[in-house]
């Protein structure tokens, strides 16, 4: 039975639904290219935290309502910004909101599953990719944004992306270059799948569905580890990995799914 979400309204700036293990926060500026101002801001931070807090929650699918994922960090904002000299405060809280919805998506014990079609810019490129796996169509467009403008990545670009194509790769699709194709994406490893455009929502729903299938314990357990072991010494992430099989083995689920192996063996 789907829980309705009650935390978002029609027209809110991002939008939280939740049926069953699977929770979907829609990014929703439409008119705006779901692009990346205060509002959305605060919101994807208030929505992630509900999605971190819920223990029902095994998978969060993060996508863009309209023509596009997200085009990156809001241009008329920083604009105006620039023109009043409040750079620091603007860009700052921006950030501040943007950046503790990034950290909760990385820390939270849920798989996080990017769904993107359109275009995906800027900070919306980093979204997609510091997503633990992303999904895209045939003719979504990834343009990193950043060195047109002058700057520097923001959102979680350095992390996600660099964790999943090495230091050189990413300093190549950071400086040199201009956009790049889902077959481009996948073909050095950012993606996990890429389907024609009429098939996203289905095969979206259906990996998802997929990832839910993992037991809370081992979904949780695997995606902390996974994500600890570029900066953790060996002897420290194998006794992290201890830690946590024997953790995930007192669980019910390992109980039964033994008991269904060593059955079979019979």
């Amino acid at each position: 039975m789907p829980i309705p979400a009650t935390t978002s309204l029609p027209d809110d700036p991002a939008l939280l639904r939740i049926e069953g293990p699977i929770a979907t926060i829609t990014l929703n500026r439409p008119t705006a290219f779901n692009s990346i101002d205060l509002s959305i801001a605060k919101k994807l931070e208030q929505l992630s935290a509900e999605v971190e807090a819920s223990d029902d929650i095994r998978v969060l699918v993060i996508e863009g309502e309209g023509r596009a994922f997200c085009a990156g960090g809001d241009l008329q904002t920083i604009g105006a910004a620039a023109a009043t000299d409040t750079i620091a405060p603007v860009v700052g809280e921006l950030l501040q909101h943007y950046h503790a919805f990034i950290t909760t998506l990385r820390r939270m014990p849920k798989i996080v599953l990017a769904s993107v079609h359109g275009s995906a810019a800027g900070a919306g490129m980093s979204l997609a990719f510091v997503a633990d796996l992303c999904i895209a169509t045939e003719d979504a467009r990834f343009t990193p944004a950043y060195s047109k403008l002058g700057v520097s990545p923001d959102g979680g670009g350095t992390v996600g992306l660099a964790a999943s194509v090495g230091t050189r790769r990413a300093l190549q699709i950071f400086l040199a270059e201009d956009s790049f194709s889902a077959a481009q994406a996948y073909d050095w490893g950012l993606l996990a799948k890429v389907v024609p455009a009429a098939e996203l929502k289905a095969a979206t729903r259906e990996l998802a569905q997929r990832l839910a299938q993992n037991a809370p314990a081992g979904l949780a357990a695997t995606k902390a580890l996974i994500h600890r072991a570029p900066t953790t010494p060996i002897e420290q992430q194998l006794d992290a990995e201890r830690d946590a099989i024997i953790d995930c083995m007192h669980s019910e689920e390992f109980r039964v799914a033994v008991k269904k192996f060593t059955s079979k063996m019979k």
